[in-house]
Order: C-alpha cells, then structure tokens, then sequence
C-alpha cells in the first residue's frame, strides 16, 4: 500500500466527523476509530492495519475465535455497579510487565484516575484510568485477550 495514500486517509478520516471506518484494499485492512467520550474531552483517534506477512498472518485467526469468549464474560455484567469500557481497540493487559503485579484486583478501592489496566494498540501502551470512584466487583477481560471499542472490562460499585 503507497504510503502516501495511507496518510492523506489518515488525514481524511481525522478532518471528517466519521468516527470509525474500515477499509480492505489488495489484502490489507485498515481500521480505524475515533473517541470523544474521555474526560478531557479530546479526540482519541486509533488506528489498526492488518497486512498478509507471516508474522501478521498467524495471530490474526486466534483474535477471532477469542473474541467470542472475551464477550461472554460481558453478559454477567448485569451486576450493579459502573462499567469501564474500552476506549480503543487493542489488547489488555492487567499489569505493566508480565512480571509486575496487576494495576487493580478484585474486592480493591479505586478513585478517579488510578490506572486500571493497559490496552496496546500498534505497539503504543496506553494507560486506561478509572473515571470513578469505587470497589473493583468485577475483572471481565482475561489478560493478554483483545478488547474491542467500547467492550466492558471492569465493573467498579460506586462508593
């Protein structure tokens, strides 16, 4: 893909009012996707590109059968309390390195902007805060899984 036509896309899709689009062009898909629901009130735009190359090619089909079972966790999710949602597309991560001790565990008192986990999206770490007060009830997302666009990861019972 000419990597000039990949950038005036990127602009585009960040001067338009869409907020999220997909497109598959001679075997390589690119999506994207745009928040403005974070505090701050900014714009969070995220970008995923799948290309056909060897090491591409064998994680893709195992993301498509764990999505399933990363949802199924959600359907519980009936209980009371406030649930975190992914703001992007990426994969989660409980800890800062796979020998560090998770951000949150369950039965844990959270306040506004304590670091609830990481999503890795195109291999930027972002810190996911908490926008609320509260217990820790639930953990919906295993580590290491995909989170999908606004998918629940926490269940947090307000104080």
């Amino acid at each position: 893909m000419d990597l000039n036509y990949l950038r005036r896309l990127l602009r585009i899709f960040d001067e338009s009012t869409a907020t999220e689009l997909s497109i598959e062009e001679e075997g390589v898909t690119i999506a994207m996707s745009k928040t403005t629901g974070n505090p701050a009130g900014m714009v969070a735009p995220t970008y995923m590109m799948n290309a056909p190359q060897p090491m591409m090619a064998a994680p893709a089909p195992a993301a498509a059968p764990a999505a399933a079972p990363a949802a199924a966790p959600a359907a519980p999710a009936a209980d009371d309390g406030h649930k975190m949602l992914s703001p992007i597309v990426g994969t989660f991560y409980r800890a800062p390195s796979p020998d560090a001790d998770s951000f949150v565990q369950v039965g844990q008192h959270v306040n506004v902007g304590d670091t609830l986990c990481i999503v890795e999206a195109m291999k930027l770490m972002n810190e996911i805060e908490s926008d609320m007060a509260g217990t820790v009830v639930k953990i919906l997302v295993e580590n290491g899984q995909p989170v999908e666009y606004n998918q629940p990861m926490f269940i947090i019972k307000p104080d």
